[in-house]
């Protein structure tokens, strides 16, 4: 299973009730053979430009590990999903992933935390 970073912009009338379309998403990446590692809501953000005549969308971001079939099965999916209105599925690197904790790690110490 390789590491995978999926980030989705949804439908702005999602806002308030984003559990079911985030549901569909988990169920969809379960039934690949993949598993969500961590997910991060950043919210409702102006888009830089408009998609399918929405200016708003909420931000959703999650860490997940797949099998290598599974991102051409969520990719079909996703493309014909009316809750979401673009979405990015990109393969982790592995060692940029490793040092950017390792940063994290040596902030938080020199914070004493």
């Amino acid at each position: 299973m390789k590491a995978y970073e999926l980030s989705i912009l949804f439908h702005p009338d999602l806002e308030m009730n984003l559990d079911p379309a985030i549901d569909k998403v988990k169920k969809l990446i379960e039934s690949a053979g993949g598993k969500v590692v961590k997910e991060e809501n950043e919210g409702k953000k102006r888009l830089a430009y408009s998609i399918n005549a929405q200016d708003f969308a909420v931000y959703y971001y999650m860490d997940l590990e797949l099998p290598a079939t599974a991102p051409a099965k969520i990719s079909s999916v996703m493309n014909i999903n009316d809750e979401v209105l673009r979405y990015l599925l990109v393969k982790t690197d592995e060692r940029r992933a490793k040092a950017v904790e390792k940063v994290d790690e040596e902030t938080t110490e020199e914070k004493g935390e």
